[in-house]
């Protein structure tokens, strides 16, 4: 009996079969794309569990000389200051990050929406500062001396609660994925705009809503720019996370660069190598462990919401 002739692949399917080899070297390539992330983090843990002796002697390495945790307890020794900027980091990053989410998501809303008589106006009007900035010292002038933020948190939050890019991606995927026979349909039944936009339409938002959010999350828990701008010696209770990490690691180099002043043994207990790479893994270790939040509603966003017939 012959064999039935396959039936060829036509169209864009036939860009979709992949050959078992080309799979496992296309699967290669990605392990060792993860390991090249992945490596420089390890060395980092490594050698800020490592001995200030081993780096000086061999230099970074995943095998030190000797293990310590000399860098841990010279910050555990700052724990009441870095224990205060770590609380108000995160105290900044979640009302930022909801702030921001608020701002651009309604924003990106109203401009998404076809009968909004100001919809060109503002479109374009967003786009200005995308082009377009008055520059440090005005916006310096706006916020420390009009709004009266400096020496606040508003100053680590308002500067930069609200992003023109993340409005537009936040208006993009309302126009091309949010059905709008969904929000025709509430009209109907008499829904307004503002239940519609959160029972309806943010449900549907999520995976764009968590993109946001993880990018606002990583703007706010980095930043120390608006601490260096808008706070002084007299607001040392506000002090973010990473703005105190530089301070600390500027000491440390002071000390370093002047250790010929300094007693033997008060310079040796200043673990000027091994205690930036313990800064690192205590600025990177909390946001990374957010990434898992943001991801579970990456997956169960993509399958909320749907057009019934």
């Amino acid at each position: 009996m012959a064999k039935k002739a396959k039936k060829p692949v036509e169209g864009l399917l036939k860009f979709n079969r992949v050959k078992p080899a080309t799979n496992v070297a296309i699967s290669a390539l990605f392990i060792v794309l993860a390991l090249l992330c992945f490596l420089p983090a390890l060395l980092v843990l490594i050698v800020s569990f490592s001995s200030e002796k081993s780096v000086v002697t061999i230099g970074y390495s995943f095998f030190p000389l000797e293990w310590s945790l000399n860098s841990y307890t010279y910050l555990f020794r700052q724990g009441a200051y870095i224990g205060r900027a770590f609380v108000n980091s995160i105290f900044v990053t979640v009302v930022g990050t909801c702030i921001g989410l608020v701002m651009c998501s309604t924003m990106g809303y109203a401009l998404s929406r076809p009968n909004y008589r100001l919809r060109k106006f503002f479109s374009y009007f967003i786009l200005i500062p995308m082009l377009f900035s008055g520059g440090l010292v005005a916006s310096y002038m706006i916020n420390a001396n009009i709004l009266g933020l400096k020496n606040t948190y508003w100053a680590l939050i308002l500067p930069i609660c609200c992003s023109s890019f993340y409005v537009i991606i936040m208006r993009t995927f309302f126009q091309t994925s949010v059905p709008e026979a969904i929000i025709e349909s509430a009209k109907i039944d008499g829904a307004r705009q503002v239940r519609i936009f959160t029972q309806i339409v943010l449900p549907i938002s999520l995976p764009s809503i968590a993109t946001i959010g993880l990018f606002f999350t990583f703007a706010y828990w980095n930043d120390w720019m608006m601490a260096k701008y808008y706070l002084n010696g007299n607001a040392q209770d506000i002090f973010p996370l990473q703005y105190v990490l530089i301070s600390l690691e500027n000491n440390i180099d002071f000390l370093s660069r002047n250790s010929q002043f300094m007693s033997p043994g008060e310079a040796n207990n200043v673990p000027a190598e091994t205690v930036r790479m313990a800064m690192v893994m205590v600025a990177v270790v909390p946001i990374a462990c957010s990434y898992p939040f943001f991801q579970k509603y990456f997956i169960s966003g993509l399958t909320i919401g749907a057009v019934k017939g």
